[in-house]
């Protein structure tokens, strides 16, 4: 089928299926008015404890579960190492050696290094939970029509939606805490993603083959 070079419908920006709104004080505000708050998390291995200790562990963790009354998301990201950073360290050092002996080691290690990724895929991985906040939506509108509330009514002004965020990001606030006390007793570190770190898990994400290039400046304004 031949194609029109009249039609001007355009192709949706790939922004326009991703349901974030913005990225604002670390917290992923989305479409519908949503907060998420992403936690990065330190990782245990059951394998090394004893006996006792994973018993213990498995039951904190346990009631850590049954203590939440709200949803939480854990997911695991796996990535390629990037070891281009680390080479590029060991090449600086190799160039401010005065040693003859410590260049010819430095320039053995590298190319080991090299050699030991070129065979081999080293992944990491980074371990995160997601606290929600979903603000209740009661309002019966004008007049106490219900369905106004559905049509919309005027625009709130930029100090009631600050007023508005900053009611919301309490609530989330709370909801932290409770995740972060509870994964502290099962022996789990957590934090809180800043905004650019949220921003560049996000776009680390959507542009997978793109994750050996920087991340461009523009993405920045996510955060705005």
């Amino acid at each position: 089928m031949p194609i029109d070079p009249t039609n001007k419908t355009k192709a949706k920006a790939s922004q326009d299926f991703v349901p974030i709104e913005q990225v604002r004080d670390g917290i992923v505000v989305l479409k519908d008015g949503s907060l998420r708050a992403i936690l990065m998390t330190s990782s245990l291995n059951l394998a090394l404890k004893s006996q006792d200790e994973q018993i213990a562990i498995l039951a904190q963790f346990q009631n850590f579960l049954n203590s939440l009354d709200f949803s939480v998301q854990m997911f695991i990201q796996s990535r390629e190492l990037d070891i281009r950073p680390y080479i590029a360290l060991l090449e600086e050092q190799y160039n401010h050696q005065t040693s003859e002996l410590m260049k010819i080691q430095v320039r053995e290690y590298i190319d080991f290094i090299k050699g030991f990724m070129e065979g081999t895929d080293i992944m990491t991985k980074g371990f995160f939970v997601v606290v929600p906040y979903t603000p209740a939506r009661v309002s019966t509108g004008k007049g106490g029509n219900p369905l106004s509330s559905l049509i919309g009514g005027a625009p709130k002004t930029e100090e009631e939606s600050s007023a508005s965020f900053e009611e919301h990001r309490s609530q989330l606030e709370q909801r932290i805490n409770i995740v972060l006390t509870g994964l502290s007793r099962t022996g789990v570190r957590a934090v809180q993603l800043g905004t650019e770190e949220t921003i560049e898990l996000f776009y680390k994400m959507f542009n997978i083959g793109e994750l050996d290039r920087p991340m461009p400046t523009g993405v920045q304004d996510l955060s705005s």
